[in-house]
């Protein structure tokens, strides 16, 4: 099975849980022309009112300093893995199945499915742990 796994930078900003607090952030960031892959937003229960927002990938200059203005950093403590390929039933379970063969717990995971196609972001607590769970799937993948 052919899956593309690649590492990916994380960013994130903390959001104003309100109506547009969303918005905000991210009409600040297009307006620089980021084109995004991801967003995940949610809000944060040990913070009443406040949000947080992650984003994958920020490039450029201009889009990195409207990233910056707008509050955004890397969330340098969310390892996180960029999986896609071609979906089928039971991917997900054995996805999760193999990173925990390699003796990585995972942090969070985001999927979707897109017609015949998934993209999957997997987030881990450190570095080594996105690489094993990298190597990992790699290896799985190319079995028969």
């Amino acid at each position: 099975m052919a899956l593309k796994v690649t590492q990916t930078d994380v960013w994130a900003v903390e959001i104003q849980d309100q109506p547009g607090g969303l918005a905000k952030v991210m009409e600040t960031i297009a307006a620089a022309g980021a084109n995004l892959q991801c967003v995940i937003a949610r809000r944060q229960p040990a913070k009443p009112g406040k949000g947080v927002a992650f984003v994958s990938p920020l490039r450029g200059k201009k889009v990195m300093a409207a990233a910056a203005a707008a509050g955004f950093h890397e969330a340098q403590r969310v390892a996180s893995l960029r999986v896609e390929g071609r979906d089928r039933p039971g991917l997900g379970a054995q996805m999760a199945k193999v990173i925990a063969a390699a003796g990585v717990n995972l942090r969070g995971v985001t999927a979707v499915g897109l017609g015949p196609k998934f993209v999957a972001y997997f987030g881990f607590d450190r570095g080594d742990d996105a690489a094993r769970a990298a190597a990992a799937l790699r290896v799985w993948a190319r079995k028969p």
